[in-house]
């Protein structure tokens, strides 16, 4: 928490200890916070996660410790090497690679860095000031890693074009080029006493070479697919290889003889380091887990589990204490070497969670998941109570009947399935959909359910009895959306095709075909009087069409990428879009002009008005519009919602005011908000489903003022400002 600790100290008590583990002595003694009525469940115990580092913006490759411990150095495919220190600053960014950054290594002295590149390069940087000393060219394809000798006076880099060179690191010229594999090179490395490299290779095979004389002098071959990664151990007597055929293998560098096979992993292992001290070997699979082995017997004695991603790389610091591991999730993580405690996984998903929607009475939320599972929470104690399997493919999404009493899920498996809310048993398969399903959704009176699917067809089935009753056909690209008119007679469906299509749903006749857009259409949405679709696409444009007629009767321009999503206000006179541009847009539907613009810190999907038309109930929470706009709402309605809870990258804000600071194992996935009871439900980037009510009566006046400025992640009143004024009141 040093970065929070500099920016919000008060955190360090609200975040500190409301994400503390239950049993902590701390947490019990200490926890009271007026204003959170309900904790999200967390940990029993601590994880043996240490840190999490986060600056990459794209997926972190490997991370290395510096001899002293003091640094860490990470590769990313950002094109960039990042430095850190131990308690999570970034003090340093090495930028002048051209492409991707495979790996990363410290001199024995701590004084250089070389990188390896997609560029064909290998790159020498001074790490105390970051500035590049040296350009290695000779590879004529990608290097995927670069490795100094015991003495540092040379480096090995090993490339996709089958070789492995040696390079003076004082003066950058290359000295020997060693040649033999007949596939790729991912690894080399010198033994501790510098006498030999070793290098790993597509070709399924580790080969030995005298440095001396560049001669191959053993192949190490057992491995039944590509070899990603080698390693000597600290003596040199044995060397450790990762595979794609989900083993470590380890070898007698003296003989070539293999002396043990490490299996476990359930997918592709990237690398395999020894600790210090020769006792353990830590692997990094794509199973999203590092695993700790003892290397005298091959048994595993740790699963390091977190990530949210392939693991790309794990290393140990020269003290053996801690391993830090480099992921697709774009994090470095650190771990307890001498506990290896698994982490457990918080929420039941152990998959990214793909959407979380209350039921509409509020006393349920569903939540879909790409691990092929829907779950039903009790959102008052934040409590699993429903575990919905059968599909065989990733849940793209889940939605709750209009009466509450039903969940229909689309999936990749090509089906629709239906569940008793009450009970979580399935009560209905549709199947005839023959690709994905995106979506499905209930019609008004809930007797329906039509499903849109990557096979171009809408269908539509009887929800009672799960029986096709139509199939929609007209469309030539996929289908990503379909909806209901308010009175359910007609469905629009929003397809790939660039067109909106519109259906009789008593005939399932297409009475109508929306053509203006000039990319793929994301969604459509009626008007409540029916009278109106808008239309959200690809080309940065949200369309209006006449229903009665088909015609294009407005183009509301400003976006500038793709529009993910549009709803209308209650009383149809306003239009809000969402974009990939990081913008929310609000739209006069008369005059066809932008009358707010909302910044975000993500892109983020609108799902409907509140019903006075103050707010916008999105993906990660809820936004507040202008005052002004209160005509978008609907005045026979009552104002259910007075303050807006809103998630961003880090923090839960309370009118645009910071509130709460999240960890990064907490940090948002998606979100929901049931704004009668002020409860937040949060999917988090590690699988977690949590819950936390607040009590706007126990905040400090300051967050219940309206927001400074209403341009959301950018409004917010500067931390000690607020902070003063929440105490003087």
């Amino acid at each position: 928490m040093g970065s929070i600790i500099e920016m919000a100290p008060l955190q360090v008590y609200y975040t500190g200890l409301l994400f503390t583990p239950m049993s902590s002595l701390i947490r019990v003694r200490y926890l009271n916070i007026p204003w959170v009525t309900m904790e999200p469940k967390v940990a029993d115990v601590w994880s043996s996660l240490i840190q999490t580092l986060k600056g990459h913006t794209y997926h972190v490759n490997s991370a290395v410790f510096s001899p002293n411990g003091k640094l860490v150095a990470s590769t990313s495919s950002d094109n960039t090497v990042r430095l850190w220190d131990t308690i999570g600053k970034q003090c340093g960014v090495l930028e002048g690679h051209t492409g991707s950054v495979y790996s990363a290594v410290f001199s024995p002295d701590g004084k250089l860095v070389a990188s390896a590149s997609s560029d064909k390069t290998v790159r020498l940087w001074d790490s105390s000031t970051g500035k590049q000393c040296g350009v290695l060219e000779g590879h004529t394809k990608w290097v995927r890693s670069a490795v100094f000798s015991p003495d540092g006076k040379l480096v090995a880099s090993a490339s996709d074009d089958k070789t492995v060179r040696l390079w003076d690191s004082s003066t950058g010229k290359q000295c020997g080029v060693l040649e033999g594999h007949t596939n790729w090179v991912r690894s080399a490395v010198f033994s501790p006493d510098g006498k030999l490299v070793a290098s790993a290779s597509v070709d399924k095979t580790v080969r030995l070479w005298d440095t001396s004389t560049g001669k191959q002098c053993g192949v190490l071959e057992g491995h039944t697919n590509w070899v990603r990664s080698v390693a000597f151990s600290p003596d040199g007597k044995l060397v450790a290889s990762a595979s794609c055929d989900k083993t470590v293998r380890l070898w007698d560098s003296s003989t070539g003889k293999q002396c043990g096979v490490l299996g476990g992993h359930t997918n592709w292992v990237k690398s395999a380091v020894f600790s210090p001290n020769g006792k353990l070997v830590a692997s990094a699979s794509d199973d999203k887990t590092v695993r700790l082995w003892d290397a005298s017997t091959g048994k595993q004695c740790g699963v390091l589990e977190g990530h949210t991603n392939w693991v790309n790389s794990a290393v140990f610091p020269l003290d053996g204490k801690i391993v830090a591991s480099a992921s697709d999730d774009k994090t470095v993580r650190l771990w307890d070497a001498s506990t290896g405690k698994q982490c457990g996984v918080l929420g039941g998903h152990i998959d990214m969670v793909k959407t979380a929607v209350f039921s509409p009475d509020g006393k349920l939320v569903v939540s879909a998941s790409f691990d092929k599972t829907v779950r039903l929470w009790d959102p008052s104690t934040g409590k699993q109570c429903g575990d919905l399997e059968s599909h065989t493919n990733e849940v793209n999404s889940a939605v709750f009947s209009p009466n509450g009493k039903l969940v229909a899920s689309a999936s990749k498996d090509q089906t629709v399935r239906l569940w008793d809310a009450s009970t979580g048993k399935q009560c209905g398969v549709l199947e005839g959909h023959t690709n994905w399903v995106n979506s499905a959704v209930f019609s008004p009176d809930g007797k329906l359910v039509a499903s849109a699917s990557e096979d171009k067809t809408v269908r539509l089935w009887d929800a009672s009895t799960g029986r096709q009753c139509g199939v929609l056909e007209g469309h030539t690209d996929w289908v990503n959306s379909a909806v209901f008119s308010l009175d359910g007679k007609l469905v629009a469906s929003a397809s790939d095709d660039k067109t909106v299509r519109l259906w009789d749903s008593s005939t399932g006749k297409q009475c109508g075909v929306l053509e203006g857009h000039t990319y793929e259409v994301k969604s459509a949405v009626f008007s409540p009087n029916g009278k109106l679709v808008a239309s959200a696409s690809g080309d940065g444009t949200v369309r209006l069409w006449d229903t009665s007629t088909g015609k294009q009767c407005g183009v509301l321009k400003g976006h500038t990428r793709s529009v993910e999503s549009a709803v209308f206000s209650p009383n149809g006179k306003l239009v809000a879009s969402a974009s990939n541009d990081q913008t929310v847009r609000l739209w006069d539907t008369t005059k066809k002009t932008t009358i707010e613009i909302i910044e975000t810190p993500v892109s983020i999907q609108i799902t409907k008005f509140s019903n006075d038309g103050m707010h916008l109930h999105t993906s990660h929470g809820v936004l507040q519009l202008k005052s002004s706009l209160h005509s978008g709402g609907n005045r026979e309605l009552p104002h259910t919602l007075t303050h807006s809870l809103y998630v961003t990258d880090q923090w839960i804000t309370c009118n645009m005011k910071k509130l709460l600071w999240l960890p990064a194992e907490y940090r948002l996935s998606c979100s929901a908000l049931n704004d009668t009871a002020n409860v937040l439900v949060i999917a988090t980037t590690s699988y977690r489903v949590i819950f936390i009510s607040f009590d706007f009566t126990a905040l400090p006046a300051a967050y219940l003022q309206p927001p400074v400025a209403v341009i959301a992640g950018k409004g917010f009143l500067p931390w000690t400002c607020w902070l003063l004024k929440a105490l003087m009141d």
